[in-house]
């Protein structure tokens, strides 16, 4: 259970992206702050004016995580990464598709340029940034430009040398005309060196000779000259901010790290796809004893990358796993492609590894006992399923639910749970090709013909088998599923989640037996979780469909009914499910319905 006041006063005095989430998991806000304690405090402040948009969306949040950066700009810029990859229901989203600005260095040419650049083009240079000013981008590479004597021309060289007159920028000092080859190419280099040198962090010569350059106008009263240093001094330091929140290299990495204290240890993956960091996850560890953070990392990228269905082609560990060449040809070998494990010494890939960790040791300072609570609810829940079953373990389960409007568009809804978590990215829906009307039964057997037969071919997306397949119902449910893997030669444990009178979960119908659940369990509350978001998945898809198609009413399919008598019976019955349930004398209550359509209907429906 999320304690709210608990965890507001764990909140550190770090900068960082905070993340609101609604009761189903759902991404509702995401925001950055300067001091992480003192901005989402102020959400769940009383005394505090909020706009009746935030009343709103702080009346949904179930609960809230954060990630810690470094700066102010890292979480401004992760902040916009995350926005653009989950596009939460309360952040106004930009309808351009902003891009944050680059400075590249064309190193490839001879006289390399450097210019700004919203894309990156990979092979054609190197790229500096993302930065947050466009501004201050455009008034760095100008002073750099300045100070160099770098072109800034599209001259192709050293092919068009001497083709054309030396522009303005030569004539001015501000160029060293090598398109008259009036500088060789090894000097021109040792200046982009001194650019590079720059745009690695490396500012302070620059800096003190624009801090210089303004107290010497400030002292002879050239104030409007000492402003234009100032201005160019923020300029400067605002482009010479290092952040390590998006690589430039495109590529898709997971950084790992951990922190232990002995007998507990937490793991941080940071999701890096297409070179942005689009999120996060953190891992509750159990440390044997003398196990240090080597052993901690080779056992958790075992156990995680055996599991997931997703290897990124790089992972990045805060310390070398001593069986490191035998665990990358492991990863290599279920991928298919070249995995790479690497444990970065220096540079931006090093300070982002050590951001993950930063992050691992705030959760197992502050959220320990919070982790295990949620282990309780997720492994341990699981757990309690697979022994009240008599199974070994459970890792994967899958669930089904069938949704339609009186038999029309029906659709099939497949939901993961991985160790007791929603497993999203492995969610499948299914449209019915091949029933008619509304029978559950056959629509529930050809979903899960069409999922297994697409394992068994080994269709992407398709080849992880269950542990568990829980269906929805009971004993008819779980038949048409046992029929399902018996005509398709599989042997997967399936359970049913049987309903009351009242919709509520009972217990579970598994190998012909009933067997009930203590409803206040972990167990009886996930598979409640597990129900509920089938459910919501199908019935989600289903109405994604209504909206691009307009519904028919199943009442359009029987003799005898048109337009006027489907609207005399749903203005009587208000339902559709009380006109199937009606009897024929009942039916012929009904304006315009005689004996014979009341007969009609009743076959229709039985």
């Amino acid at each position: 259970m999320f304690d709210l006041d608990e965890e507001l006063k764990k909140l550190p005095d770090l900068p960082g992206v905070y993340i609101m989430h609604d009761n189903i998991d759902t991404i509702i806000y995401v925001g950055k702050a300067v001091n992480l304690k003192n901005r989402v405090r102020q959400y769940f402040r009383e005394s505090t004016k909020h706009t009746a948009k935030i009343k709103q969306m702080v009346s949904h949040i179930s609960y809230f995580e954060y990630i810690i950066t470094d700066s102010e700009l890292e979480a401004l810029v992760l902040e916009c990464n995350l926005i653009k990859e989950h596009s939460p229901k309360y952040n106004t989203m930009l309808k351009d598709d902003k891009t944050y600005p680059f400075i590249k260095v064309t190193t490839h040419e001879a006289y390399p340029r450097v210019f700004v650049s919203r894309d990156i083009k990979h092979g054609t240079g190197r790229y500096f940034g993302p930065y947050t000013s466009s501004k201050a981008v455009n008034d760095t590479i100008e002073l750099l430009c300045k100070l160099y004597k770098i072109r800034t021309c599209n001259r192709r060289l050293p092919k068009d040398t001497g083709k054309e007159r030396p522009c303005l920028n030569y004539h001015i000092g501000q160029c060293s005309a090598p398109c008259q080859g009036y500088i060789d190419e090894e000097t021109y280099k040792k200046a982009i060196d001194e650019v590079i040198e720059f745009l690695n962090g490396n500012y302070a010569k620059i800096l003190g000779n624009l801090m210089d350059s303004m107290k010497e106008c400030a002292q002879n009263m050239q104030y409007e000259e000492a402003a234009k240093y100032r201005d160019l001094i923020g300029s400067v330091k605002q482009v010479a901010q290092k952040q390590k929140i998006t690589t430039d290299d495109n590529a898709d990495r997971d950084v790992i790290a951990c922190a232990s204290d002995g007998s507990d240890a937490v793991v941080q993956v940071f999701f890096i796809r297409e070179g942005k960091l689009l999120g996060r996850d953190h891992f509750h560890m159990s440390v044997a004893q003398g196990d240090g953070v080597s052993e901690i990392l080779s056992q958790f990228i075992k156990q995680y990358y055996g599991g997931t269905p997703y290897i990124p082609n790089v992972i990045m560990i805060q310390k070398e796993i001593e069986d490191v060449d035998v665990v990358a040809a492991w990863l290599t070998d279920i991928k298919k492609t070249k995995v790479k494990i690497i444990t970065p010494k220096k540079g931006d890939k090093e300070k982002l590894v050590e951001l993950a960790y930063k992050n691992a040791q705030n959760v197992l300072l502050q959220d320990t006992e919070r982790i295990k609570n949620e282990q309780k609810k997720t492994i341990g829940a699981m757990t309690e399923i697979a022994v009240l079953i008599g199974l070994p373990e459970i890792k994967r389960a899958e669930a089904y639910d069938i949704s339609n409007t009186n038999g029309v568009e029906s659709v099939g809804s497949m939901v993961v749970f991985q160790d007791g978590k929603p497993q999203k990215n492995d969610y499948r829906k299914f449209k019915i090709k091949t029933v008619k009307g509304p029978d559950d039964y056959k629509s529930m057997k050809e979903v899960l013909t069409r999922r297994f037969k697409r394992a068994i071919e080994g269709s992407k997306g398709f080849e992880i088998y269950p542990d568990l397949i829980m269906m929805d119902g009971g004993r008819g449910q779980v038949n048409i599923a046992l029929d399902v893997l018996k005509e398709l030669g599989l042997s997967i444990p399936v359970c049913g989640m049987v309903k009351d009178d009242n919709h509520n979960t009972r217990g579970l119908y598994y190998n012909n037996q009933l067997i009930a659940i203590d409803t206040h369990s972990e167990g009886f509350k996930l598979i409640t979780r597990i129900q509920d978001e089938a459910h919501r998945f199908a019935i989600e898809y289903h109405r994604s469909l209504r909206s691009k198609q307009q519904v028919h009413s199943i009442l359009d399919g029987i003799e005898g009914i048109g337009p006027a008598r489907r609207k005399s019976l749903m203005k009587h019955f208000l339902d559709i499910e009380k006109i199937r349930q009606a009897s024929v004398e009942e039916l012929m209550k009904v304006d315009g319905i005689t004996k014979n359509i009341a007969q009609n209907i009743y076959r229709y429906f039985h």
